[in-house]
């Protein structure tokens, strides 16, 4: 499987002409935030992929009319893309837990920053981990159905000590660390923290899942994922 990851800032290469050539093998695409919802739009439009995203701490259009929604939907259902597509364009996953049955995976976002200035999408640590606690129900039918709990966490902040930064704004969550080793998730792919130097680190480990920091584009493949897709 491969997939194209996103997050913080638009990429050129992406906008080029010769971004449907480009990126034609790609499954779908997933984005850790901070991106205009048109972003993900033209991404769409123009590649044909499907975009799962979780909203970061910029970028908020529609994040309150999303959050709600989402507080409606235990998304406790197989989720199948085809047709549940929002008239603006993604999937959002933000405090959801979903199984694609399409590419046989497992996928759970966990969207904002650590709070800062009381702005949309900031949480503290507790309010983070209160929000894992309400997809606990979620993630123990998966343990029982599919025989893992999730495959791919998407977040917008890192986790802590996890390539985080010093200031607030930029610190990682700890329960995101728990998380990791209890539910163990194959991917956990972030944001938030930019990677001016192109040479910077992206992958890190913990216990049994893989740590990406997806900052602008990065692709991910793994031949492991999504052993069902196309059965």
């Amino acid at each position: 499987m491969k997939i194209l990851c996103i997050s913080d800032t638009t990429d050129t290469l992406i906008y080029s002409s010769v971004a449907p050539e480009l990126y034609r093998d790609v499954d779908f695409v997933i984005s850790a935030g901070d991106l205009p919802l048109r972003y993900y739009d033209y991404i769409q439009t123009m590649l044909r992929k499907d975009v799962w995203y979780v909203y970061g701490n910029h970028n908020l259009e529609e994040f309150g009319r999303m959050m709600r929604r989402s507080s409606d939907n235990s998304g406790f259902s197989s989720f199948s893309p085809r047709g549940s597509l929002p008239s603006f364009g993604g999937f959002f996953v933000d405090g959801k837990c979903i199984y694609d049955k399409q590419h046989d995976l497992i996928i759970m976002g966990l969207g904002g920053s650590m709070l800062y200035n009381y702005g949309e999408s900031q949480y503290t640590e507790r309010q983070m981990q209160r929000r894992i606690n309400k997809l606990v129900p979620r993630l123990m039918y998966n343990k029982k159905r599919y025989g893992r709990a999730v495959d791919i966490l998407i977040t917008h902040a890192p986790p802590f000590g996890m390539g985080d930064g010093e200031d607030l704004c930029h610190k990682g969550f700890e329960c995101f660390l728990q998380f990791m080793e209890k539910y163990k998730p194959k991917y956990l792919l972030h944001g938030h923290v930019h990677l001016d130097d192109i040479n910077a680190p992206r992958i890190s480990e913990f216990c049994d899942t893989k740590v990406i920091n997806i900052y602008k584009n990065y692709i991910l493949e793994d031949d492991t994922l999504g052993k069902s897709y196309g059965n």
